[in-house]
């Protein structure tokens, strides 16, 4: 009878627990030093009762935990993140969100918003339930500045002519540069430099 009621029980528990969601959205994108917040849209649950808490797995490392939060009094931080990572709940709208400020390019990772297990008695009988995560955010953080790229030049120089009165040009071709905005000088024999100043038309963002 009791092996028949503690099937029971874990099965009730099983049809609970699938019953919470936690919705996260897919990707983000920040800036170093800007200010960036991660939501997770909770259901299923009293989100004003329980501990949550934010996890994150930096790409080719393991999870790494950084914080759990119940409320503004009842929290607990990793000391790498406690001065820059502030959590918060929205219980109106079922939000558990996470500011990030003075973001780095190390804080690149996926982030995981979970809601901590607990251990529930029956009797005598505990059964402990796992950490519930959310799919996670990719968050990326760029500066989204590019490095200087020198032009690539190309000389074409007209054929010659025994035509004194013939119009000759010499072509100069820049490409694949950044900025966008680009000053040539141009030298003919012992002619005058000419300076020529164009905005980009070829390439100019690769």
């Amino acid at each position: 009878m009791s092996t028949i009621f503690f099937s029971l029980l874990l099965t009730f528990l099983s049809c609970v627990q699938s019953q919470i969601i936690l919705t996260q959205k897919v990707a983000e994108t920040g800036r170093p030093g800007g200010t960036l917040t991660l939501t997770c849209k909770t259901s299923g649950f009293n989100l004003g009762n329980d501990w949550m808490q934010w996890i994150r797995q930096v790409p080719g490392q393991g999870l790494e935990w950084l914080l759990e939060y119940k409320s503004s009094s009842s929290n607990n931080y990793a000391p790498g993140v406690k001065a820059r990572f502030t959590a918060s709940k929205d219980t109106s709208n079922n939000i558990f969100a996470l500011e990030m400020k003075n973001l780095k390019i190390e804080d690149t990772a996926i982030y995981y918003c979970a809601l901590s297990g607990g251990t529930h008695y029956t009797g005598l009988v505990g059964v402990h339930e796992p950490l519930i995560f959310g799919a996670g955010t990719q968050l990326t953080v760029e500066s989204g500045q590019k490095s200087i790229v020198k032009p690539k030049l190309s000389a074409f120089y007209p054929p010659k002519s025994s035509s004194k009165d013939a119009v000759q040009a010499a072509v100069c071709l820049a490409s694949d540069f950044f900025p966008k905005d680009i000053s040539l000088q141009l030298a003919f024999g012992d002619k005058p430099k000419a300076n020529v100043t164009r905005p980009s038309v070829l390439k100019p963002d690769e």
